[in-house]
């Protein structure tokens, strides 16, 4: 990176807080949200949305197994058949409101167990891992009308494969850094402002930090809520705010529970209870924006359906994915269940998968945000034209 440009990117990034600027993200293009949680490390499926009523779930997960709805620290039932588990009570309410559904047995078209190529390609949106530059999300805003424009933001340290192409999206994470005065930024800003590289990127940068600023809620020198905690609940008043971006991504780690996953407590649990933590704040930021909301939570694969012998499991293939938001049809189960039977399992040893992932990423593309069959085929998902979106996901 050229020297000017790298100065310009650091002030930008680096000069967070206190500036009086503000960016005007959206101007109306669509007045839908959006939120994408990537859980890195590949969340146990089995262990946050359990098929008690399963013949077979009990034996099979062993110690992993959760005790049935109603006895303690049991499972809080969905339908009769699966149940949340318990560390996801403070969304459990959503499904009674039709503001929750799981998608069970899910996966992208990848059937090996790289973490690293998994990744790739649920964020890639492509049938084989090979190296894709751009992400289904981008791809998708551009067909957004005004080409995305303004919608787009990432939240955490760098801009993740999903978000990234042809649109520009906007960036923003809790500084460790101590916040610069106004004195300071407005003496930067003077020796910038006719630069023409490194002003309007000052300018942006500080804009956007200082929306977030305002969307925190906390007062300046404050000390700060943990960086989940503060990123939940700035990104959904920025979503909320007439002016602010419209999709937002965010990243969750430490699902990766090969050691001490636990039933009621332990490493799964408490990512969990991480989990609700954030998808809670988020519908409290964006507030009556949660009508027009959608919060999709997806990981790279499953996990195996037996406990290995360090009380964890290992890498798998089909999951769970999650949705919520006052803008879907929830309470109910879709996916269609293939069972714990041994001779049901994929290669004797995983959940076998039995709906696309792109088909659930495609419903919500299409029917919420908007994107035409037609630019989902030929831009979004290429290699995906035969997946067919999930029906009725969206309340019109």
């Amino acid at each position: 990176m050229h020297r000017r440009h790298f100065l310009g990117a650091s002030l930008a990034a680096g000069l967070l807080a206190a500036s009086p600027l503000k960016v005007a993200f959206a101007d109306a293009a669509t007045d839908k949200r959006l939120v994408l949680i990537v859980l890195r490390g590949a969340m146990d499926g089995l262990g946050a949305v359990a098929p008690y009523a399963d013949p077979d779930y009990r034996s099979i997960r062993g110690e992993l197994a959760l005790a049935e709805p109603g006895q303690p620290d049991g499972l809080l039932d969905l339908d009769g058949y699966f149940g949340l588990h318990p560390a996801l009570a403070p969304i459990h309410g959503w499904w009674a409101e039709k503001q929750l559904l799981a998608v069970h047995a899910i996966a992208t078209p990848y059937r090996e167990r790289s973490h690293f190529d998994a990744q790739d390609l649920l964020e890639s949106g492509g049938a084989k891992p090979t190296g894709q530059k751009t992400g289904w999300l981008n791809r998708a805003l551009d067909q957004v009308h005004g080409h995305g424009t303004g919608l787009g933001l990432a939240l955490g340290q760098g801009v993740p494969l999903v978000m990234r192409g042809a649109v520009p999206v906007a960036s923003w994470a809790p500084s460790p850094l101590p916040e610069p005065t106004t004195d300071f930024l407005n003496r930067v800003m003077d020796i910038y402002q006719k630069d023409k590289v490194l002003g309007p990127a000052l300018s942006s940068g500080l804009g956007i930090a200082d929306m977030a600023q305002m969307a925190s809620g906390v007062p300046a020198g404050q000390p700060k809520p943990k960086d989940r905690q503060l990123m939940a609940t700035t990104a959904g008043r920025m979503l909320a705010d007439p002016a602010g971006p419209r999709v937002a991504v965010m990243d969750m780690q430490g699902w990766d529970t090969h050691v001490g996953q636990g039933s009621i407590k332990g490493r799964l649990p408490n990512a969990l209870t991480d989990l609700a933590e954030v998808m809670g704040l988020l519908r409290e930021g964006l507030g009556e924006a949660w009508s027009k909301s959608v919060i999709a939570v997806v990981t790279e694969f499953g996990r195996t359906v037996r406990p290995n012998g360090t009380g964890g499991t290992d890498h798998g293939t089909a999951g769970v994915a999650l949705l919520a938001g006052g803008a879907i049809e929830g309470g109910r189960m879709l996916g269609k269940w293939p069972g714990l039977r041994d001779d049901k399992l994929y290669e004797g040893r995983d959940l076998a998968p039995t709906t696309d992932m792109r088909a659930l990423l495609k419903a919500v593309l299409k029917d919420h945000l908007g994107v035409s069959g037609r630019a989902l085929d030929a831009h979004v998902f290429p290699d995906g034209r035969n997946v067919r979106p999930l029906a009725d996901l969206i309340r019109t």
